[in-house]
């Protein structure tokens, strides 16, 4: 524990792009209050920006506290935020007793004042979930790259048997309207060309006269903003004016992220996902015939408790019917606290990995074929960072490709149009024609 207040910081994030978003915000805070940013090694206070997704996350909260021991035997302040704060609480100081901060991501705002109190010789915790008010005491949005991330929505209450969510990130709540909007005008401002918008479910935003396609109509009138996605989105809160965004506003990008999680109807109710086999592929049919060229990507969980080969079986042909770009997969495992963690019918790990491992190649295979129908297209491409190559720029087509382009003379931030000459599994290569956009 320090007696002095620290002059540099770092930020680590872990995981979702929410937690992405936080960990920019956090840094902005110090970047406000005069600190320089740095890196791990050598910052005066590191912030481990937390996820509780994945599997041991917690375990390797706790590896990466002990790696940031100097030689000397001295530590950084450190403080551990995000879902493994939330979740491990007060426990996290007594098992690492070189943490000093323990925040939630609801009260990250409250980071300069525990650090203060750490240079004061306390140790600070703090895990309330207090809604919106971190948001009215961050600072304003200043310097930002060509690609910006925009929180809406924040919470869930949906409850889903293996999610931790509900528990660290607490009840769905919507940003408002006039607040999303300046927000994204000054990102803009700030050197943003593209905005993402994000939430535990973003596309429950909503105030009860608008949804999420109404905000995106607002934002589409934004000048010098070029590309609007979203995500993560649930089946039941695609709203028919979400749908018909898709198809008119021009700005918003042909891709959707739309988790199914399971293709059977038995698994999805024992998951408690409250839509159907059914009723998400009448969604994707909807969406298609309002943007025939959209690009789809979901999650999905193998080796649910109780899943049966059949009912696997039934995950792969709803992958071969609906036809990802891209997707992630992963094998279910426990979450503490979690309905799901206590149920009969645990899956064997070998039987999980074998399922897993068929689910991917079946990903793979689409997402490979998906690149290859890109061949021959010309389309617009907005670059985003330096390539291995002397003077090549990578950026992403509309449908989140990555494309390379060998482009001297162009800078990052810049929007060229391309054709597509090779498709590879994971990428594909540009041949630029001209700026359309700078």
């Amino acid at each position: 524990m320090s007696n002095e207040s620290p002059k540099t910081f770092h930020v680590k994030n872990y995981g979702c792009q929410m937690n992405v978003y936080d960990g920019e915000r956090m840094a902005e805070m110090f970047a406000a209050r005069g600190m320089d940013a740095s890196d791990k090694e050598d910052a005066d206070l590191v912030i481990l920006n937390t996820c509780h997704i994945r599997e041991k996350a917690a375990e390797k909260v706790y590896s990466e506290i002990g790696r940031l021991r100097r030689k000397d035997g001295s530590s950084p302040v450190i403080a551990v935020a995000g879902c493994v704060a939330q979740a491990e609480g007060p426990e996290i100081s007594r098992r690492a007793s070189e943490v000093d901060i323990v925040v939630g991501p609801q009260a990250y705002h409250k980071l300069p004042e525990m650090v203060a109190a750490v240079a004061k010789g306390e140790s600070t915790v703090d895990l309330d979930l207090p809604g919106l008010d971190k948001f009215a005491a961050l600072p304003k949005r200043r310097k930002t790259g060509p690609t910006a991330f925009l929180t809406v929505q924040e919470g869930c209450d949906k409850f889903c048997t293996y999610c931790v969510v509900p528990y660290t990130r607490g009840a769905e709540i919507s940003r408002p309207f006039a607040e999303l909007v300046d927000e994204a005008k000054a990102l803009v401002d700030a050197g943003a060309k593209e905005i993402t918008l994000l939430g535990q479910n973003v596309n429950a935003w909503g105030d009860g006269e608008q949804d999420l396609g109404t905000l995106i109509r607002a934002l589409d009138r934004i000048d010098g903003l070029h590309r609007i996605r979203y995500m993560t989105s649930h089946p039941n809160d695609m709203t028919d004016g979400l749908i018909a965004a898709h198809g008119d506003v021009e700005k918003l990008m042909p891709y959707l992220h739309l988790p199914v999680q399971a293709g059977n109807d038995r698994i999805l109710k024992a998951m408690n996902r409250s839509h159907s086999r059914d009723s998400y592929l009448r969604i994707i049919e909807k969406v298609r015939a309002v943007r025939p060229d959209i690009a789809l990507s979901g999650d999905f969980i193998v080796g649910f408790p109780g899943e049966t080969d059949a009912e696997f079986e039934d995950t792969l042909s709803i992958v071969r019917e609906t036809v990802y770009s891209y997707a992630y997969s992963f094998k279910y495992s426990p979450r503490p606290g979690t309905p799901a963690a206590t149920m009969d019918g645990q899956i064997a790990h070998e039987v999980a990995d074998e399922r897993l491992q068929r689910l991917q190649a079946l990903i793979s295979e689409q997402q490979a074929a998906f690149n290859r129908d890109t061949l021959g297209k010309r389309t617009s491409v907005l670059l985003e960072k330096p390539g291995k190559l002397e003077g090549q720029l990578i950026g992403k087509s509309p449908w989140l490709q990555s494309v390379h382009i060998l482009a001297p003379g162009l800078s990052i931030g810049d929007i060229v149009d391309v054709d597509i000459v090779e498709a590879g599994p994971l990428s594909l290569k540009g041949e630029l024609l001209m700026q359309v956009a700078a």
